[in-house]
Formats: C-alpha cells, sequence, structure tokens
C-alpha cells in the first residue's frame, strides 16, 4: 500500500478520468485532506456508488425472479422488508457513528483510535442481533399478520419472513464492517465485499428458488436462503481483511479489547443516527401499511417500484457518503471549509445524476415495471408510483447530500428531528388522508412520498449552511 498525495499545483490535470478510476479501485491508501477535491470526491465516490450499484442489482435480480412466483409471494418480500427496514435503522444508525469516529481519527493521524472504535461497534451489532433475531424467528407468522398480510401471503411467505428477520446479525454486520471500510477512507474494500456478497447471492437466486440443477425448489425460501448464504461470505471476507490489516484500520489484538466509555460514547453518538433512521424507515412501514388496504396488486406494483426506486437512490447514496468521509476526515484534519466545499460540490454532482433519472422515471415508468411482471394492474400501480415520486428527485437529491454531511461531522440528531417533520408529522399524515379519506387511493400514497422528500430538502439546506456542524466535537 502507499499514500498517494495529490497536494501540489496542476496535480488534478494530471489525473485522467482512467488513471482516476484505476485508483479508486485500486485499494491504495489516499489523503483525502490535501490536494484536488474533485478528484478526493471521485476516487470515494466511485467505489461507493459500484458497491450500492451492486446493492440495486441485487434488489432487482431478486424482486425479478420472486416476481414470477406470483403476486402473494412479491407482497410477502414486501412486507418482510418493510419490517426489515428497522434493523436496517439500527446497521445504519449505528454505522453513522462508527463512519464519523473513524474518519474523524484517520483525519487526525489515529488510525489505533479509529481500530478501537470500530471493535466497540461490532459488538454491539453482535449484541443486537442475538438479542433480537430469536423473536423474529419464532413470531414470523405473526409479524406478517400485524403488517396486514393476507392468509394467501402469510403461507407463502412466512419461512422467508423467518430467515430475513432471523438473521439480521448478518445484516448489522456487513453495515458495520464497511462503515469502518468508508470512515478509513478505504471505499474499494467496502465495494468487494458487497459485489462478493451480492455476486454469490444473484446467482444462486434462480438455482434455489426454482431448484435448477441438483439444487432443491425451494421457492421464496429459496431466495431468502441465497441472501443469507451470499451475505455471509461477504461478512467474512471483510474480517478477513481488517484482520489481515489491509485496510488503514487495523483490527488486531488490543483493538478488541471492550472499552464500556468508548462504547457508551458510540452509543450515544448513535442514538440520533438510529432514531434518525427509525423515523425515515418505520414511515415506509406506515405507508406499506396503507397501500395493503387496496390490494395485491397494489401492494406488488408498489413493492417493484420501490425495488426501481432503490436501484437509483443506492448509488446515489454512495455519492452521499462520500461527503460524509471527507467532511469527517477533513475535520478532523482542522479543514472545514475544505469539508464545506466537498458537500456542496457532491451535492451538485448527485442533483445532475437524480435530475436525469427523474427524466426517466417520468417518459418511460410502465415499461420499467414491465420488466418485472405481465400484469397490467401491477404495472398500472408500479408505473404511477414511480412517475409521482420522480418528481421530487431533484429536490431529494440535494437533500441527501445535506443530511449525511450533519452525520459525517458526527451531529445525527439534526436531521433526526428533520426527518421527524418531514416523514412522521407530514408523510404519513398525508399518505392517509390523500390515499383515504379523499379516496385518491394509492396515488396518495405516492404524492406524500414526493412532498415529503422535497419538505426535508428545504429544512436541511439553510441549516447546513449555518455551518454549526462543523463546531462539532466527536
Amino acid at each position: 500500500m502507499h499514500e498517494t498525495n495529490t497536494d501540489e499545483p496542476g496535480g488534478e490535470a494530471r489525473h485522467g478520468w482512467w488513471a482516476t478510476l484505476r485508483a479508486s479501485l485500486s485499494g491504495d491508501h489516499h489523503d483525502y485532506t490535501t490536494g484536488s477535491l474533485k478528484r478526493a470526491i471521485l476516487l470515494l465516490a466511485i467505489p461507493m456508488v459500484l458497491e450500492l450499484a451492486m446493492e440495486s442489482l441485487f434488489a432487482i435480480c431478486d424482486i425479478f425472479w420472486v416476481a414470477k412466483l406470483g403476486s402473494a409471494a412479491t407482497a410477502a418480500v414486501g412486507l418482510s422488508e418493510s419490517v426489515m427496514t428497522l434493523y436496517y435503522a439500527i446497521a445504519v444508525g449505528l454505522s453513522m457513528a462508527v463512519t464519523a469516529t473513524v474518519s474523524r481519527r484517520i483525519g487526525a493521524r489515529n488510525p489505533e483510535g479509529a481500530a478501537k472504535a470500530g471493535a466497540q461497534g461490532i459488538y454491539v451489532c453482535l449484541a443486537v442481533g442475538l438479542l433480537t433475531g430469536l423473536p423474529c424467528w419464532l413470531y414470523a407468522p405473526e409479524i406478517l399478520g400485524l403488517m396486514g398480510a393476507s392468509p394467501e401471503v402469510a403461507a407463502v411467505g412466512t419461512d422467508y419472513t423467518r430467515i430475513t428477520l432471523g438473521a439480521n446479525v448478518v445484516v448489522l454486520l456487513l453495515f458495520m464492517n464497511n462503515a469502518i471500510f468508508r470512515g478509513a477512507g478505504d471505499a474499494a474494500l467496502s465495494m468487494r465485499a458487497l459485489w462478493l456478497g451480492n455476486g454469490i447471492n444473484i446467482v444462486l437466486d434462480p438455482f434455489l428458488i426454482f431448484g435448477w440443477g441438483f439444487f432443491p425448489e425451494m421457492g421464496l425460501t429459496g431466495a431468502a436462503t441465497a441472501t443469507l448464504i451470499g451475505r455471509s461470505v461477504g461478512v467474512l471476507y471483510q474480517f478477513h481483511m481488517l484482520a489481515a490489516g489491509t485496510c488503514r484500520v487495523k483490527m488486531r489484538g488490543p483493538a478488541w479489547h471492550f472499552d464500556l466509555p468508548a462504547m457508551l460514547k458510540l452509543l450515544r453518538m448513535s442514538f440520533g443516527g438510529i432514531a434518525q433512521m427509525a423515523i425515515a424507515t418505520t414511515s415506509w412501514v406506515g405507508l406499506m401499511r396503507i397501500m395493503a388496504k387496496f390490494g395485491d396488486d397494489a401492494l406488488a406494483g408498489y413493492t417493484i417500484a420501490i425495488r426501481i426506486l432503490i436501484f437509483t437512490l443506492l448509488p446515489s447514496w454512495g455519492l452521499s457518503n462520500a461527503a460524509a468521509t471527507l467532511v469527517g476526515q477533513n475535520l478532523g484534519a482542522k479543514r472545514p471549509d475544505r469539508a464545506q466545499r466537498s458537500v456542496l460540490l457532491t451535492g451538485f454532482f448527485n442533483v445532475a445524476f437524480l435530475g436525469f433519472a427523474s427524466v426517466v422515471f417520468i417518459t418511460c415508468a410502465p415499461l420499467l415495471v414491465g420488466v418485472f411482471t405481465s400484469d397490467e394492474a401491477v404495472i398500472a400501480h408500479g408505473g404511477k408510483c414511480l412517475r409521482i415520486i420522480g418528481y421530487g428527485f431533484v429536490f431529494y437529491a440535494w437533500g441527501m447530500v445535506m443530511t449525511q454531511a450533519f452525520n459525517g461531522a458526527g451531529d445525527t440528531m439534526t436531521p433526526t428531528w428533520m426527518n421527524l417533520i418531514a416523514f412522521w408529522i407530514v408523510q404519513v399524515p398525508l399518505a392517509w388522508y390523500l390515499a383515504i379519506e379523499t379516496g385518491y387511493g394509492p396515488a396518495g400514497v405516492f404524492w406524500s412520498v414526493a412532498l415529503a422528500d422535497t419538505l426535508l430538502t428545504c429544512l436541511a439546506t439553510p441549516v447546513f449552511l449555518r455551518g454549526k456542524w462543523k463546531t462539532r466535537e466527536v
């Protein structure tokens, strides 16, 4: 490994696109607190975008095969994934705190402190996963019932829900380890872990669902099994990289010592992140519960549309994660102005990307949903969902970068109250009112999403420009 320094005049000009692409994927170490800011964004964002593009590709491939089992199976996946978002909230919330802490320590040239923080985060994930996984395994049918599943959906989806929710510790560890990589600036390692895990998942999916070759035909349960196997392999790879010292954060010996004060500090910081994500993700559970009132076709169309949206948004989150890492490392290096410039520049990149995506959704929505199903009723609902939510994409593109900047600075509470206002005070009640009270139907849910995303951006931008996040201590 070597440290690449581009902190000299003309450094950016000498690095072409191809050289930057190769450098971003090489796994070499770079200094993100000096040199060309555009190049720093690209070096971090390229592997992060590719990492999350693979996650998106997995989501699309998974629903592609599951949709062939019928609308009941597709609806079961949608309901289970809605509950799984609660664990994503915990995983992402903890990851925010770890990324902020690790990036700040790396920026301050303290890799030992970064390793200790990462270890405490892993311990928390193990505890949460083991304590919550067993109840989910035992009460999977009841969970589906609470989500409003029809008897047919519950019959098809119980084993899928049991495996997906019961083994949530694997997802928690996958998020946590990648947060350590990202905070350290080793985005290429994070990318490789997800590509390995999701690549295995994509390959196994049709074999286990339909019983190709010598594999058993497991139906929807096969999709959950493929996911568990793939992600578990990804986690094993992550631990190998951390132990081997390939990452800047070398987690060996003393780094694994249990440190209660450090863990409590991490938990205090992560509380805002967990609450932030819980507010956002439970709002999706609420929306799914409202959608369930309109039948399996509407629910299936909504589920397919959300998977397509994820395909677009996860790479965009890669850009936002790059901004968070740059904020943390540059604040650690006592360069707050550079941290702010990195956020503004990343925001412009994201607006351009999601602006293009919104045009595609608005003009080609039925065609996109039609790739996954031939059911005209499902296509109608899914197409309308994509088109309406697409109207708010340009605004959300800017807002998601702003909120990640707060998280990268360790200020997880500011995005929390913003999410509370946008998603629970506005989005869910508005969805209920438009869809149920006014008789606007599923379209009312879709409009509530677009309007809430726009509101979030309107809240985040002036607070970010005020600049109090620059003085946050981690």
